[in-house]
């Protein structure tokens, strides 16, 4: 772009050169013209005429020399920008390799979202085939069945009259972070859907832009890699909370492992005692 702007301005300085030499001769030759002679022989030689024809070879003259070569000049600049914006600034061959490209890339990803809509249903019994369905819905609003059908498949919160507390606080714990981790797969599922669709359209809009407007799909798709980023941080987060619920769990089981060979011991030194 900054060499087209230096081509133009050659061209105006050109132009504000030849303006002068053309602009002066013109006006002479207008004022011959306009201004009225009188009357001349019919047979003699009117000076008029001779002025005129002298002013029109002096334009000529100036036409074919001055105004001629700055022409030219300006013609060849004109060219050289034009050559300059089809070989550098906008290459056609490199537009034509880029949506090629971009073909490409479109039959890639069709392809992947044929393999990510792949059904992987391996559940066999019907109590599991409901929440496994819920599970790989895809769809945010099966949330009450993924809790309704946790319930039928993993059970509930045993008693209070059947456990310790400490014990069905745990279980509890176990399973609340258990449906959150498969809330949040059914959702992360949603918002891949919505991601495959936006690169799909952006892929196609891509394929038939202009130059001019490919950095305005450049920073649609940059901001779509920064959504696709937060979710993928969010994923991590789930994980990083079931595995904390599993080193917790262990924990747990330590300090009941623990508590429990404390009771025995006093149990048994009580049992010896009174021996």
């Amino acid at each position: 772009m900054q060499a087209t702007k230096i081509f133009r301005r050659l061209g105006q300085k050109a132009l504000n050169l030849i303006r002068p030499n053309v602009v002066f001769p013109a006006a002479i030759l207008i004022l011959l013209i306009a201004v009225p002679f009188g009357a001349r022989a019919q047979f003699g030689l009117d000076p008029c005429c001779a002025i005129i024809s002298a002013g029109l070879k002096t334009i000529s003259g100036l036409l074919t020399n001055v105004v001629s070569k700055p022409l030219n000049s300006i013609q060849q600049i004109e060219q050289q920008t034009s050559n300059f914006e089809q070989q550098v600034i906008y290459p056609a061959t490199a537009i034509a390799n880029a949506k090629g490209l971009v073909t490409q890339v479109q039959g890639q990803l069709r392809q992947v979202g044929q393999l990510y809509q792949l059904p992987i249903n391996s559940a066999t019994l019907p109590t599991a085939q409901q929440l496994e369905q819920a599970v790989l819905s895809h769809n945010p609003q099966a949330f009450g069945q993924i809790t309704q059908k946790y319930g039928a498949v993993y059970g509930a919160v045993m008693p209070a009259t059947d456990a310790p507390q400490t014990v069905r606080d745990l279980v509890d714990m176990t399973d609340a972070e258990a449906q959150a981790a498969l809330k949040k797969a059914v959702e992360l599922d949603a918002l891949a859907d919505i991601e495959i669709a936006a690169a799909n359209q952006i892929n196609q809009q891509l394929q038939n832009a202009t130059p001019g407007s490919a950095p305005i799909l450049e920073a649609e798709a940059a901001a779509w890699l920064v959504r696709s980023n937060a979710y993928t941080q969010s994923a991590m987060a789930e994980l990083v909370r079931v595995r904390s619920i599993g080193l917790a769990n262990s924990g747990a089981g330590l300090k009941f492992s623990t508590t429990d060979t404390n009771d025995l011991r006093k149990s048994v030194g009580r049992a010896l005692g009174q021996e």
